[in-house]
């Protein structure tokens, strides 16, 4: 027997002995682990990257700093499955100013344009100090306009209101979800919005200029400038964020279902019904890989989505995993391998650079950048304790 028998064997063998399905058990628990997954753990990062912006390897020559951007990589065509080094490299960075102290208060002196908001956290993981918004301009504020309570489920569940997508898209906004109520702040000018609503609100999302605010069992559609309200069929949980580049009347999706049926589902409104669905297939990738499901937030980048996922490696159903998607056929292009040897949900997609490089939490990492044509990994923003929330 040569060296590709024993290889093919071995892949044969693999498949036989990975389950078809996850058990169902198994996974009603970690569907019940979501929102407490962004509260507990000391290293719990959640990042919201504004108007989806690439970050600078260095500031700009002018003190206010610029769209961060990614360093210019010619493609190399990586395989579609790749794994992260052993050790990242952190070239500098404006985004790593987020992990001091504030220097001065919103109120004092609001932004014209933020790029990050962090809420540290206690090993316990609970609040340990106000939160941080980092601006354009390269100073750390603290906000100290509003104190966002954490947010709730019916269950009792608790989670930070620091979470991905909680900044708009042009960094003048920051919306938190609460118990019967959406708080929303004008970062430009410290002001600050209460919307009465109903319900254990938990997650936000923003579309244009329209906030998306839900928990388990409704969805709010709240418009920014007359904080007019209504509800809609979207779940807070299987939306995926917009291109802030796509327009008001993009088409929104929903990442939906788990192995043998994820599913990607496209409205033309707000309101409108489920205009196509697409099944989501991986035939780009070798075998035995495949998805499980998805978690965290999805993210669209042009014709491309990233989420984080739970996947099948050689090794184990239910590895962690990074995957990149084509939008309009629903197929896996990339895939992180992440492995196994990590805590459950670790590595959420926090938003896309620029040069459409993939922006993570991946630990002890509180921030990284993956190009998935390029496969070069490199770290932002080292460890720091806390929900670390960039906008996108």
């Amino acid at each position: 027997m040569n060296e590709q028998d024993l290889r093919d064997l071995f892949t044969v063998t693999v498949q036989d002995v990975l389950p078809s399905a996850p058990a169902s058990d198994g996974w009603d628990r970690a569907r019940r682990t979501r929102r407490t997954r962004r509260a507990v753990g000391a290293v719990v990062v959640a990042v919201a990257l504004a108007g989806g912006a690439a970050v600078a390897l260095r500031p700009p020559p002018d003190p206010r700093l610029a769209h961060p951007v990614a360093p210019t990589v010619a493609p190399t065509h990586a395989d579609p499955v790749q794994r992260p080094p052993a050790k990242l490299t952190y070239p500098p960075d404006p985004l790593s100013r987020i992990s001091g102290p504030p220097t001065v208060a919103l109120s004092a002196r609001p932004v014209q344009r933020a790029l990050a908001l962090f809420q540290p956290l206690s090993e316990e993981g609970q609040p340990d100090g106000v939160i941080r918004i980092l601006g354009d301009d390269g100073v750390v504020r603290s906000l100290d306009v509003v104190t966002p309570a954490p947010t709730w489920d019916e269950s009792g569940n608790e989670a930070t209101a620091v979470k991905p997508g909680v900044l708009s898209p042009d960094g003048r906004w920051a919306a938190f979800a609460q118990t019967n109520e959406l708080i929303m702040v004008d970062l430009t000018t410290a002001g600050v919005r209460r919307i009465p609503l109903e319900g254990y609100l938990e997650l936000v999302v923003w579309a244009h200029d329209r906030v998306l605010v839900g928990g388990d069992d409704r969805t709010y559609v709240v418009q920014r400038d007359t904080e007019a309200a209504s509800t809609t069929d979207l779940s807070a949980w299987h939306v995926v964020t917009p291109d802030p580049e796509a327009g008001r009347g993009a088409a929104l999706l929903e990442l939906v279902g788990e192995r043998g049926g994820l599913k990607l589902q496209s409205r033309t409104a707000l309101d409108g019904p489920v205009r196509s669905e697409q099944r989501i297939t991986v035939d780009s990738l070798p075998p035995p890989y495949q998805v499980n499901e998805f978690y965290g937030r999805g993210w669209l980048h042009g014709g491309r989505l990233a989420s984080a996922a739970w996947i099948v490696n050689a090794h184990i159903s239910g590895a962690e995993g990074v995957a990149v998607l084509d939008s309009r056929t629903g197929s896996v292009t990339h895939l992180l391998d992440l492995g196994r040897d990590r805590a459950k949900g670790c590595c959420p997609v926090l938003g896309w650079d620029n040069k459409g490089a993939v922006l993570l939490r991946l630990e002890p990492a509180a921030l990284a950048r993956w190009d998935p044509e390029t496969g070069e990994i490199t770290g932002i923003i080292a460890e720091l304790r806390g929900v670390l929330a960039l906008a996108g």
